[in-house]
C-alpha cells in the first residue's frame, strides 16, 4: 500500500505525479526543482541559490513524512552544468552529516523551466 506525501511548504506537483510516494517505509520524491512554494515562482539564475532551495523543498517534502533529510539513502542530482561540481559539494555538506548518502550527479541538456538543478532522492521513514 502506498501513502501519497504532500505539504504546502514544497512545490505544488504541475503535472500527473505527486510531491512524494512512502512505500515500505521508504520515501520516494519526485524531481525537485528551484520554486519557491510561497510564490510558485522559480529563483533567478544564481545556481547557489537554486541549489539551496532545492534542498529546502526536499528537506520540507521529509519533514511532511515524518523523517529527514539526513535519512536518505540515494540522492539523484541533475545539472545543466558539472562545472558547478565544487559548489554542489559545499552546498550539500550543508544539509547532510556523514555518512553521506549514495549520490548520482548528473548533466543534462535541459530541465523543467530552464532549472539549473534538479534533485529526486529516496529516504528511509
Amino acid at each position: 500500500m502506498k501513502e501519497i506525501v504532500h505539504t504546502k511548504h514544497a512545490p505544488a506537483a504541475i503535472g500527473t505525479y505527486s510531491q512524494a510516494v512512502i512505500h515500505n517505509k521508504l520515501l520516494y520524491t519526485s524531481g525537485q526543482i528551484p520554486i519557491n512554494p510561497e510564490t510558485g515562482e522559480m529563483l533567478e539564475e544564481d545556481f547557489e541559490k537554486q541549489t539551496h532551495q532545492v534542498f529546502k523543498n526536499l528537506r520540507a517534502i521529509a519533514l511532511a513524512a515524518d523523517t529527514s533529510l539526513q535519512n536518505t539513502l540515494k540522492l539523484n542530482i541533475f545539472v545543466q552544468d558539472l562545472s558547478h561540481f565544487a559548489t554542489l559539494n559545499a552546498i550539500m555538506a550543508e544539509y547532510f552529516e556523514e555518512p553521506y548518502p549514495a549520490r548520482a550527479a548528473i548533466q543534462v541538456a535541459g530541465l523543467p523551466k530552464n532549472a539549473m538543478v534538479e534533485m529526486d532522492a529516496i529516504i528511509s521513514i
